[in-house]
């Protein structure tokens, strides 16, 4: 009976032992691991709250969308105005800037510059940019507090070329030559910036479409991504906007994470294993929303 008692004593322990092994390491495979887009192509709208996008009457595309893939209910820009939410989104800082000034010139890290560096691909597109590499502060609809890239083109130190300064107009037609990130920033009137609602929201919902669906339809079959986001809301909500994302990578959802810029930023790179950018490095990257990869 003593040898049966001092089995049951080393035996029991053992056994729970590898159940709450078993059950932990269940636990965290629940997260599938990280895709790697072929392309991602984010588009950054303006000036509008979650609660006038998503449901909303006046964004039928954005809102399909919304319903197939992945929609944050709780995404929040950086500040206001315009310029420091677009730096954030590209340097995971607002680099001190608190207003819409023009022009700026930086060093410090950033996506453009950690794509190249990893031997990747980047591109900005704005509309209505009046040349390749323009430093211009505005120009009609064009205006550069929009365009986040052009302040580290030709820096000696985390710069940018002349060539990843491009306009809407060379936003590609064979998107497999699409860069690995691309930025779309539409002019001031199709970006929901100009105008008054509902028409600026129909506006800027119709332009997204004409412009992106086809890409959004490709990237189904060949493994890339949409994101949209705003920039900021209209001192309405707490700076709450809505973000979504798109891509045969995504399960479809409304998601309650609380992200900002800085965790959009963080997630982009570190679907491509980027060094990390300003407050990026200190932001949780999204990793629910992703699809378990099914079995060869």
């Amino acid at each position: 009976m003593q040898w049966k008692l001092i089995l049951r004593t080393i035996v029991i322990p053992l056994a729970i032992g590898a159940c709450i092994f078993s059950a932990s390491s269940t636990q965290g495979g629940n997260t599938p691991p990280l895709p790697r887009p072929d392309h991602i192509v984010m588009v950054i709208e303006e000036n509008h709250a979650y609660s006038q996008i998503i449901d909303s009457p006046d964004a039928p595309y954005i809102n399909r969308l919304a319903s197939q893939d992945a929609v944050f209910t709780q995404s929040f820009g950086a500040t206001y105005p315009s310029q420091p939410n677009y730096l954030a989104l590209f340097s995971g800082s607002t680099q001190g800037i608190t207003d819409n000034s023009c022009p700026h010139t930086f060093t410090t890290p950033n996506l453009g510059h950690a794509l190249l560096s990893a031997g990747l691909t980047f591109a900005g597109y704005s509309e209505d940019l009046p040349s390749v590499g323009s430093l211009i502060c505005r120009v009609g609809l064009y205006a550069r507090k929009h365009n986040p890239w052009v302040n580290w083109q030709d820096s000696m130190t985390n710069g940018l070329p002349a060539t990843t300064n491009l306009p809407m107009t060379s936003f590609p037609i064979d998107y497999t030559k699409l860069p690995t990130v691309s930025v779309v920033v539409p002019n001031q009137v199709n970006d929901m910036h100009h105008g008054k609602d509902p028409e600026a929201i129909q506006t800027g919902d119709r332009w997204l479409r004409e412009h992106l669906d086809a890409y959004v339809q490709w990237a189904q079959q060949h493994n890339s991504l949409l994101i949209v986001t705003w920039d900021e809301d209209k001192k309405t909500e707490n700076n709450g906007i809505a973000t979504l994302f798109v891509g045969p990578m995504v399960q479809a959802g409304h998601y309650d994470q609380r992200i900002t810029h800085d965790n959009v930023l963080r997630t982009i790179e570190d679907l491509y294993g980027l060094s990390h950018s300003g407050a990026s490095a200190n932001a949780a990257p999204i990793t629910d929303i992703w699809k378990v990869p099914s079995s060869p």
